[in-house]
């Protein structure tokens, strides 16, 4: 049986309202080993920090997403230190700009992702970027910082992007995507990403990977995503599981090893 973490899940959406214990539960005993729970908001990292209290296997992440930066409470960096401070909580994320949607104010998005990226660095944990539509000056931002500790999570660029993300010292994750159909420009980045630079995510309940792209996905599906990227970099999926595993907690690192 292969063991992996799933470094990128959103458990707290309503989509596992009816069986999120049972489904944590039999996941874990199959092989997930580990979860990240990410916080996008307030009330999402504060459900984020209780589920890391409630599921020996779940961390959490606290952070605002780009999307949600509207309406945020002043006070916010503290209230996310404080969360931060807990012994479980293990990033800073998932935090970025994401301009997708019309009407976004991006000098808003970039003074939320900066002052959280100065809040990670303070507390010296990692963080977890999202960026949609926005590369130009998410890596603009990132770049001025010279390195980042960090993971750009459910990437979506090109090759050339990522190998300027991994310039910046951080990891790249991939998601389901990977395994759809129309995957070129995925597969192209992967293929720029050594294994030791890589990291595992579902970004569930989103993103469920082909056989299941459709439906409600969960972290027992990154087993596709393993199996697609070691036929890309033509390694065995007990590698990439192997390997994935040991960068997480390599960023993650006060993520308990779950193999220890």
């Amino acid at each position: 049986m292969l063991e992996y973490i799933d470094s990128h899940a959103h458990y707290d959406a309503e989509q596992f309202d009816p069986d999120r214990d049972e489904l944590l539960n039999r996941i874990h005993n199959a092989g997930v080993k580990n979860i990240v729970n990410m916080g996008c908001n307030m009330e999402h990292s504060r459900i984020s920090t209780e589920y890391s209290q409630k599921y020996p296997f779940v961390y959490a992440a606290v952070g605002i997403h780009p999307e949600d930066v509207e309406g945020t409470p002043d006070n916010y960096l503290q209230q996310l230190k404080e969360w931060a401070e807990l012994p479980k909580t293990v990033a800073i994320g998932e935090i970025g700009l994401d301009y997708h949607y019309e009407n976004y104010n991006a000098e808003l998005q970039k003074k939320f992702f900066g002052e959280q990226l100065d809040l990670a660095a303070e507390l010296s944990l990692p963080v977890v970027i999202h960026s949609r539509d926005a590369t130009e000056d998410t890596m603009e931002i990132l770049r001025k910082r010279g390195s980042v500790n960090g993971v750009m999570h459910c990437f979506s660029g090109s090759a050339e992007t990522a190998r300027q993300v991994l310039a910046l010292g951080m990891n790249v994750s991939f998601t389901g995507v990977l395994t759809f159909k129309n995957a070129r420009r995925a597969i192209e980045a992967l293929e720029a990403v050594p294994l030791e630079r890589l990291m595992l995510e579902t970004d569930c309940p989103y993103m469920a990977p082909e056989p299941n792209r459709g439906t409600r996905c969960d972290s027992s599906m990154i087993i596709y995503i393993i199996q697609k990227i070691a036929e890309i970099k033509g390694v065995s999926p007990e590698l990439v599981a192997k390997q994935t595993m040991e960068n997480t907690l390599r960023l993650f690192y006060k993520m308990k090893d779950p193999v220890s």
